[in-house]
């Protein structure tokens, strides 16, 4: 027994002795080369970063980063502190481990007496706004870098970026933009002038044409232009991120094999998850094989996601439309978006869905299913095809066929805009099927809206908003064909008077089992062929061959 006894003894005094070692490794400043970093870990506090919140942590965080690139690869560990930064250099085979408790504190120009890295040179920043035209200019930027990772239950806090974008680099032609977007500049956001940005942090994490690449588990709050630009980055992994920020959230930008997916993303000021096909790279390359699915978008006042209070009380972005938030395709959209699927996503107090191309690039194959959306600002659902043709000379016109939305719940969406489906006279959105969807709109339109003309504006930056208050209150749709909606139930909270479903230019259209909530006509048909209308309620069984103008 005695033996026993202190068998057991030594053994629990190796183990204390083994975890102080590796506890010590964590927390102390140790040298280059102890035993901790020859198991590839690198301790930002062993290479001078004090995590005080006050001294400057640039230079001891990208010391770190680049002593274990050296060495082969590993991880940098953040134990709990506040590290202030202006840009840090992310390189390949790298992890940086966040511990919790942990902050990267985005350094201040005006206060912090340093600056961030400029922007790079790009022939190509006339085609897309200036914020996707460049990477160095971030708080974390990686160029060309791969098998690269960020984890843990730290935070990323964005205090000293800037949201503002310079205008564009040459002057545009009048009409490819709306007065609230003066040349061509994305209307949410401040502008300054060009020479004003150098110096300046735009983006929490910039990545481009890099590869293997993993984003887990960690917080990033006023992530500045961008909380996440990714730029021809491929195998991309996006899990368990908490996303509260002044601007955009995460812009996938001509990327391949992505997957997002547990995130909370809220922003008030643009769009929350949005994926882009830009000119940036100096070529057009689709975004494809992309599944966002387990997640939540939303438009509550800048923090209150974070702090639970889940405040609105801000009424406008700075677009001068209600706060943003959603999931949308576009707006830069000259390479495409192919094989998307969006599954299990909340849409909290932010705009609905929008699915945009409007620079050339077709929108092929997408899927998306089992949404709910309540307090909806603008459109439900927004499928856009226009041709504002932001690219180089010849780019083609887009075209947007075979997408899917099914198993949809929305309550309390504002009525002036109703769902939109618009493509162009010379290229209709093609095979759209919608099914088992329910909508409640807040309703009040009026007999003077159900008469109004819709503009075209084929070269307006496109928002629901483009075309002023629909004649439709349940769906607009506007040059199509072959489109069916199954099991589509609509309710209003308030008489209005519009028809339900105004179709324009629209060609092989079916509707099965209708339940819409109204006394006012169902359908409104101009230029409209091979429709059809079964099981529906309110609505005897039809079909009409061709019909230049119908009401009933």
């Amino acid at each position: 027994m005695k033996k026993l006894f202190f068998f057991f003894v030594i053994c629990v005094l190796q183990t204390q002795i083994i975890f102080s070692q590796v506890e010590g490794d964590f927390t102390t400043n140790r040298p280059s080369g102890s035993r901790f970093e020859t198991r590839n870990f690198y301790n930002v506090l062993n290479y001078g970063a004090k995590g005080d919140g006050k001294t400057l942590d640039t230079d001891a965080i990208n010391l770190a980063i680049e002593t274990a690139a050296k060495n082969g690869g590993g991880t940098v560990l953040f134990p709990a502190g506040t590290y202030l930064s202006f840009s840090i250099h992310l390189k390949s085979n790298i992890t940086l481990y966040l511990d919790n408790g942990a902050t990267i504190l985005a350094a201040d120009p005006a206060i912090h007496k340093g600056k961030y890295d400029s922007f790079e040179p790009n022939q190509w920043d006339m085609y897309q706004d200036f914020g996707h035209s460049h990477w160095q200019n971030s708080l974390m930027w990686g160029i060309g870098i791969e098998n690269f990772a960020i984890v843990g239950q730290g935070k990323i806090d964005g205090k000293g970026l800037s949201r503002r974008s310079p205008g564009p680099q040459k002057p545009r032609t009048e009409g490819e933009t709306p007065s609230s977007m003066k040349n061509n500049v994305s209307p949410l956001g401040e502008t300054s002038p060009l020479k004003e940005m150098d110096g300046l942090g735009t983006k929490a994490i910039a990545l481009k044409l890099s590869k293997n690449i993993t984003l887990k588990d960690f917080t990033i709050f006023q992530g500045g232009h961008f909380a996440l630009l990714a730029t021809g980055v491929d195998n991309l992994v996006i899990d368990g991120l908490k996303v509260d920020t002044n601007r955009d959230g995460f812009d996938i930008d001509a990327c391949r094999n992505v997957r997002i997916s547990n995130t909370y993303v809220n922003t008030p000021n643009d769009d929350a998850i949005v994926l882009k096909s830009s000119y940036a790279l100096g070529f057009a390359r689709a975004t494809e094989n992309v599944t966002i699915t387990n997640s939540q978008v939303s438009a509550f006042d800048l923090g209150t996601m974070l702090d639970g209070t889940y405040q609105a009380t801000q009424e406008f972005a700075p677009d001068k439309d209600r706060p943003t938030g959603r999931i949308k395709f576009g707006t830069e959209s000259n390479g495409g978006f192919k094989n998307i699927t969006i599954s299990n996503i909340n849409f909290v107090h932010c705009r609905g869905l929008a699915l945009e191309t409007v620079d050339g690039g077709n929108i092929e194959d997408i899927s998306i299913t089992n949404i709910t959306m309540r307090d909806i600002l603008t459109a439900p659902i927004f499928i856009r095809l226009g041709k504002r043709q932001r690219g180089p000379e010849g780019s083609p016109i887009a075209r947007v066929k075979r997408v899917n939305i099914s198993n949809v719940v929305v309550y309390d969406a504002h009525s002036e805009f109703a769902s939109i489906i618009a493509g162009l006279p010379e290229s209709l959105i093609e095979d759209v099927n919608l099914s088992n969807i329910y909508i409640n709109y807040k309703g009040g339109g009026t007999k003077e809206d159900a008469a109004r003309e819709v503009p075209e504006n084929e070269k307006n930056y496109p928002e629901p908003s483009m075309f002023g208050v629909l004649p439709a209150s349940a769906f607009y749709i506007r040059h199509a064909k072959n489109v069916t909606f199954d099991n589509i139930r609509v309710s209003f909270q308030k008489e209005d008077f519009r028809p339900a479903f105004v179709l324009d230019n629209v060609h092989g259209i079916d509707f099965d089992r209708l339940k819409i909530q109204t006394n006012q006509k169902l359908f409104s048909l101009k230029n409209v062929s091979d429709f059809s209308v079964t099981n529906s309620k309110n609505v005897a069984d039809g079909k009409i061959d061709k019909t230049d103008k119908k009401e009933f």
